[in-house]
Parts: C-alpha cells; structure tokens; sequence
C-alpha cells in the first residue's frame, strides 16, 4: 500500500501531526521522526516573552530540526517500510517568517538556504488544517502548561503562514485535508479514510480533502 520513502505530517500547533504520524508508524512499522520542542529551554520563555526570544528560538529549532533529520534519514534501516515524521524541517522557515523582525529572518534566511540542500525532499507532505477554536480544545486538552497562554491570533498566525508558503512550492507533492470534523483518534472509520487519502497517487502541487 505504501510507495514513499519520506513522509511528513505536518499542521499548526494542536492539529493532531503527531498523533498521526504515531499512529501510521505503528501500523505500517515505519521508522518514526518526532520533534523535540519540549526539550527546547526557550519555547516557554517565547511564550512569555517573544519579542525577546522569538530569534534564539527559531535558530535553536532549526539546529535541533537538521541534526535530528539528518541523522535519521541518512541512517538505513532494512526492517521499516519508510519513514514518516512529524514536521517538515521548512516550518522553520515559515515559523520564522511569521516571529521575527525582517533584518533576523533575513539572516534566518541565509543560515535556512545553506542547511536545506543537505536534507532529502519528502515524497509527500500532508498538512492537518483545523480552526482555531478546534486548535485550541486540543491545546488545552492535551495540557502542557507552557502552550496554555497561546493565543488565537498567534495561531491564525501560524495557520495563514503555512498556506502562503506552502502554495508556493511547486516541486513538491502537498496535500491539504480538513480535519475539522474528524476524530481519527476515537473514530476508526474516520482514522480509515484519512489513511486511504494519504496512500492515494497525488500530482505536484497542492491537493485538497475534506472529510
């Protein structure tokens, strides 16, 4: 059923990518890449503070991001189908775009452009599109204290950056399902067809689902 070899789940935050992609993993025996933001000393002092910490940051993800990737994809693994993660390494760009003031991301920028030709492109990338206030249940009901505080506009934010970036991305295969009405955690059927949707043939460019 599968035919990738990297695949990534991507979304805002409180979309539910990492449930996702667990889930896939788990079934297909995948290898599995999540992010480790929570080990990230600065994500709680952004929230607080993030004119002040949004630059280290973003320069603190992306070095997290490139190392974990690049040891990972670059490790084979015989007894996993393929790989599945749960971000795209591109979020730092779109995250930074979206934070910082235009002299740091025109740094941001430069440092993003030297890193990225040293990762493999993924064969797909599915973004999980919610509204906020759907993005906020799941925020406040998985509970991490530090994500409490986000507010509505940081996430639409964060939403309408990741549309415009991702609509400019025309050598890759992207495909957009609305996730506002599902429970693919509680729901086999509706965990089925979001499966069904993601192991379909898609053409470059962007592909949209609602379900």
């Amino acid at each position: 059923m599968t035919h990738y070899d990297f695949l990534c789940i991507e979304g805002n935050i409180g979309a539910g990518k990492t449930t996702l992609s667990k889930m896939i993993a788990e079934e297909f025996n995948a290898r599995l890449i999540l992010e480790q933001f929570e080990d990230n000393s600065f994500l709680p002092k952004f929230y607080e503070d993030p004119d002040k910490y949004a630059f280290p940051l973003e320069l603190s993800f992306l070095a997290e991001r490139f190392q974990q990737l690049k040891a990972e994809l670059t490790a084979h693994d015989l007894f996993r189908s393929f790989t599945v993660s749960d971000y795209f390494i591109n979020k730092s760009l779109i995250f930074a775009r979206s934070t910082l003031k235009d002299d740091e991301y025109a740094l941001f920028n430069k440092l993003f452009s030297i890193i990225l030709p040293n990762l493999p492109k993924p064969n797909l990338i599915v973004f999980l599109h919610a509204g906020v206030d759907r993005l906020q249940q799941n925020i406040q009901k998985r509970g991490r204290v530090y994500e409490q505080k986000i507010m509505d506009e940081y996430l639409l934010k964060i939403q309408d950056a990741y549309l415009a970036y991702l609509r400019t991305q025309k050598d890759m295969k992207v495909l957009i399902i609305n996730t506002e009405n599902i429970d693919f955690v509680n729901i086999p059927e509706h965990y089925t067809k979001i499966k069904e949707i993601i192991f379909s043939d898609y053409p470059i460019g962007i592909t949209r689902f609602s379900i």
